[in-house]
């Protein structure tokens, strides 16, 4: 399908839903599992393109993998901190997760491993990771421009220290927390300068945690790791709180009212704090034990907001401020220009072609309400494109959206979950 025609509905969405699970949390699992000793087995596991990259990259190295999409499960067979094949070739499609945590897994390895994508997978920067696994012993070398994929990873005995920038990707420093107990000494990690989208690493440690690894962290800004081998176990993901978002703005956009089930405030997912940017537009936000419940207002109120920490949001929320009643500006988001698009450009073109007004900065954006014109919304291949400028079609007719078929990176059944939030039966 090259496009697809977004419904407006004609009065306010009410309904509860549970996306599929956790995207960042399911590929953290599989890396962890893996490292572990023992077969590990999960539950709520995401079936998508991102994951499946995981998958298949993991068997390639060796490991026993086992999905069941049919009632999202897995199993995985540890092989204690080791990886048994001694070269692979491993294609990451735009999995910005897999290529970086796969990267530092690989070190553990003989090799050579070899790490590849698509054509913007080649123009997202990798070099300050490869730049801290040199340091603690590694030997990476790059097959085009330095500093971008392809790789080609030659195990080491990793120990010591290393240093990785805070600035360019949390998920840099994931990938080598999750290595570093499996390294033949305990690893020191210092992070130079501000870290971004803090909640993912204290996702990672949470989970590092949870199977038998404690890192000493202080404050975020440096990390000690100790040698010591995962614990198998059995591990359920939560529902992915990036998709969530989606919802909880259709309920903002329409005044409708929206369930969230399975997510809670004592989420892994930072990104569940975009329910406070809501509510300070306005919405009402009811929590249980269970659930998290969005009611929208009769009018949205326009906001200043740093989004550094939930920047996956960031475009949720730009839908959302079209339909304010004041400017609405978006901060400290500037890592998301090396995200599977420019999303900073990219969110601020198609608003513009939409006719909303909107002012682009390095690190954000400002968004002024007005009326919607209707077009085709470019994609650029990046799936939260896709579903946040959806949620613009839930208010105004002529709103397609191009290659809807790119959700399938993370939320394959997107588009049908929203129809039938919306009540309407899917095609």
């Amino acid at each position: 399908m090259t496009e697809i025609e977004v419904q407006p509905v004609s009065k306010p969405i009410t309904g509860s839903i549970r996306p599929p699970g956790s995207k960042s949390i399911t590929n953290r699992a599989f890396i962890i599992a893996a490292l572990a000793e023992g077969k590990t087995t999960l539950t709520g596991v995401l079936d998508s393109e991102d994951t499946r990259v995981m998958v298949e990259s993991l068997t390639r190295l060796g490991f026993d993998v086992q999905m069941n999409a049919q009632d999202c499960s897995a199993t995985v067979v540890g092989q204690a901190g080791t990886i048994s094949e001694s070269s692979a070739d491993l294609f990451v499609e735009n999995s910005g997760t897999s290529i970086r945590f796969l990267t530092a897994m690989c070190a553990l390895g003989i090799g050579p491993y070899q790490l590849d994508g698509i054509a913007r997978m080649r123009e997202r920067p990798l070099g300050d990771l490869v730049n801290a696994l040199s340091q603690l012993g590694a030997n990476i070398t790059y097959s085009g421009t330095d500093g971008f994929p392809p790789v080609c990873v030659q195990g080491g005995s990793l120990s010591g220290e290393a240093t990785v920038a805070g600035n360019m990707s949390s998920q840099f420093l994931s990938g080598l927390l999750m290595m570093a107990p499996a390294a033949t000494t305990d690893i020191v990690i210092n992070v130079d300068g501000e870290l971004v989208s803090k909640p993912y690493v204290e996702m990672t440690l949470s989970m590092m945690r949870q199977f038998g690894v404690d890192v000493d962290a202080k404050d975020l800004s440096g990390f000690r790791i100790p040698s010591r081998s995962y614990q198998a176990q059995t591990y359920s993901i939560e529902p992915d709180a990036s998709a969530a978002s989606y919802f909880f703005a259709a309920a903002a956009i329409t005044g409708g009212r929206v369930t969230v089930e399975g997510l809670t405030r004592n989420a892994l997912q930072g990104d569940v704090q975009f329910v406070d940017a809501l509510k300070a537009m306005g919405c009402a936000v009811e929590e249980s034990e269970t659930s998290i419940t969005v009611q929208g207002p009769e009018s949205l109120v326009g906001i200043d907001i740093d989004m550094n920490a939930i920047s996956d949001t960031a475009q949720t929320l730009a839908a959302v401020a079209v339909f304010a009643d004041q400017p609405t500006t978006i901060r400290n988001v500037e890592h998301m220009r090396h995200k599977e698009t420019d999303r900073v450009d990219a969110v601020a073109n198609e608003l513009q072609r939409l006719g909303i007004q909107t002012d682009v900065f390095a690190d954000g954006l400002r968004i002024h309400p007005g009326p919607v014109t209707p077009c085709q919304v470019q994609t650029y291949n990046d799936h939260r494109m896709a579903m946040s400028f959806s949620l613009i079609g839930l208010k105004h007719s002529g709103i397609r959206i191009a290659d809807p078929g790119c959700t399938a990176k993370t939320y394959p059944n997107y588009f049908e979950d929203l129809n039938s939030l919306c009540g309407y039966k899917n095609v």
